[in-house]
């Protein structure tokens, strides 16, 4: 599927040591927009009727053994037709011998060749769950991300409110620190959003009447990560003494982000609340649900109000924040 992002190839080069047989121009300047690949075995044999030719292509050994079997003219003609269509790139697996033939034509059409030492399957997967990541819808969001007893928390709320006061608390009593201020979101999965901080602000942390920290020169490398799942969300908001805040947990509240509905949680904010606390057991809490023990279901329970948990329904309640 085409998105609106891309990743260089240098970039695929670095982080897979792609051998380079054939290159077009700079790879920094060769771009890859499609998250999706291609193993071209009916392709060779002449079938493209769905051919994507924006897809990376992989050739491994199914594809070499079929391609030394042809003949002269045969061979000219499959390569002909394969690299006319203008792949971004063809990658050789497990160090295959390349027909001379092939980097033939991957200069006439201009299409980069490279090979990888990786056998094919194990590079498809390794190659799909990085371009899943680099090429995955994103937004960015102010907030700060922060992981506590391993699970992701994204903390949202107006400027002011001490969502960065509280990440330093967090970090403190043993937790690490993801991203302060703007939290890069990527949806990488129909189910998973990954949070991370651009690159020129990660680990450094803003505190009002301190100015700017490096949370990883201070606390350490321990206290920061480079990325995490967002499991939960918790929005901080000045308290108000006219709302009427949940103090049950009967039903979840759902925070949409790129399409996927994350559990989420309003946390009133005064004088005198330990916040780095109550997220820590907000965190802790929030495991217990996903697998399967619900503190105020189990409550209702012994005290014979089993009735009351029956209609409650954890995608109620459901808000879009971004809106």
């Amino acid at each position: 599927m085409k998105t609106d992002f891309s990743v260089s190839l240098a970039k695929m080069i670095n982080e897979f040591s792609l051998e380079t047989l054939y290159l077009p121009g700079e790879p920094e300047e060769i771009l890859v927009s499609n998250a999706e690949v291609n193993r071209p075995g009916l392709q060779l044999a002449g079938h493209y009727e769905f051919f994507d030719s924006e897809r990376v292509q992989i050739i491994g050994k199914s594809e070499e053994s079929y391609l030394r079997e042809l003949d002269e003219e045969g061979l000219d003609s499959c390569l002909d037709a394969f690299f006319s269509r203008k792949p971004p790139m063809v990658i050789i697996s497990r160090k295959l011998e390349v027909p001379r033939k092939m980097r033939d034509y991957a200069e006439k059409y201009g299409v980069p060749l490279l090979r990888t030492e990786d056998s094919t399957s194990s590079f498809l997967s390794s190659l799909i769950a990085f371009l899943n990541v680099q090429l995955a819808p994103r937004i960015t969001r102010h907030g700060v991300l922060v992981e506590v007893y391993g699970e992701g928390v994204l903390l949202l709320g107006e400027s002011g409110v001490g969502k960065s006061e509280t990440a330093i608390e967090l970090v403190k009593r043993g937790h690490r620190l993801i991203a302060d201020d703007a939290v890069e979101l990527r949806r990488v999965s129909s189910k998973s959003v990954v949070g991370s901080s651009p690159e020129n602000i990660r680990h450094f942390i803003e505190l009002r009447g301190i100015g700017i920290i490096n949370a990883s020169r201070i606390f350490g490398a321990g206290a920061v990560k480079l990325t995490e799942k967002i499991d939960m969300i918790i929005k901080l908001e000045p308290w108000d003494a006219d709302k009427v805040y949940d103090r049950m947990g009967l039903e979840s509240e759902k925070t949409d982000i790129l399409g996927i509905q994350i559990p989420s949680l309003t946390i009133p904010v005064k004088p005198g609340r330990n916040l780095a606390v109550i997220i820590e057991v907000a965190a802790m809490n929030n495991r217990q649900k996903k697998m399967g023990y619900n503190a105020a279901h189990d409550l209702l329970k012994k005290l014979g109000m089993a009735d009351a948990i029956e209609g409650s329904d954890d995608s109620e309640g459901s808000v879009d924040v971004y809106k």
